[in-house]
């Protein structure tokens, strides 16, 4: 890998990363785009070089890395245009492996509120829309309050799962997170409304309600979300849920279902089975 005269901090970097065993080239990304992003203007030469090394960097991060690159350069008033469409590209959770979909989950429960909202205003640049579920009924908006109202986080959860088909697992993570922003995002796909939220926070998670700045906080980040943002997540803990469902599947589970299924001659003879009367099958065998 070339050396970078216009980062010359990054030279060690590269040397590390040439060594056989050692991939740092997610990080290496990370600190080259942080680099860059910290000047306000780069010459002719450092935009080329940064454009030429990220673009050999990107195919080889992670989707988490490829979010937080580009979440950093949708502040960057004159990000290169060519790095936001790769990233556009491969961030998109349509080309994301099953296991890209975790680490991306699992670093957006482990982020700080900032961070989290970085990871989602990056899915508002992704190019490709997810794929639309229909509009959940006012109904489910009112389970979901009145559980939160009660206290109830099992039964928040499993409606949550219901309504977004997102896993038991995952979707008690989102009731039981202390920082809120899962439950913001799920509340925004869900369409709910701003009130109803509200309630929802400040009843659902003592952590969050005990906190009025908090709530409002929350509160606010919800009318600055994107519906689409939402959406993309969403598709991401979906995609994550069904992978989850499916390793704890029962082996034999279509076997099972299609033995439990009778051919029309079959249940015909049930049936006439059935009508024998009880004397003449006390006889049978």
């Amino acid at each position: 890998m070339m050396k970078s005269p216009a980062f010359p901090l990054l030279d060690g970097l590269f040397d590390l990363a040439c060594r056989d065993g050692v991939d740092i080239r997610p990080t290496l990304l990370r600190v080259l785009t942080d680099l860059y992003v910290r000047k306000p203007a780069h010459s002719a030469d450092e935009e080329d070089q940064y454009v030429e090394l990220a673009l050999g960097l990107i195919d080889a991060a992670d989707a988490p890395t490829r979010a937080a690159v580009a979440a950093s350069l949708s502040h960057y008033p004159a990000a290169p245009e060519a790095i936001l469409r790769k990233l556009g590209t491969n961030a998109s959770t349509a080309f994301m492996t099953e296991a890209d979909t975790g680490t991306l989950i699992d670093e957006f429960f482990a982020a700080g509120a900032e961070e989290r909202r970085l990871i989602l205003g990056n899915l508002d640049l992704t190019p490709q829309a997810p794929e639309r579920r229909p509009a959940p009924s006012s109904e489910v908006a009112r389970r979901l309050e009145t559980a939160a109202l009660q206290h109830n986080t099992g039964e928040f959860s499993r409606t949550l799962d219901r309504a977004l088909g997102i896993g038991q697992a995952l979707a008690e993570r989102i009731a039981r997170d202390e920082s809120g922003e899962p439950i913001v995002v799920a509340a925004k796909a869900l369409g709910m409304n701003a009130a109803v939220l509200q309630r929802i926070l400040m009843f659902l998670n003592p952590a969050i309600g005990q906190s009025v700045e908090r709530v409002h906080d929350l509160a606010r980040f919800f009318d600055e979300l994107s519906p689409l943002a939402a959406e993309r997540m969403v598709a991401i803990w979906r995609k994550t849920g069904m992978a989850a469902k499916r390793q704890h599947e029962p082996a034999h589970y279509d076997d099972e279902h299609r033995g439990a299924r009778h051919t029309p001659t079959q249940r015909r003879a049930l049936q006439d089975r059935n009508a024998i009367p009880g004397r003449f099958k006390a006889n049978e065998g």
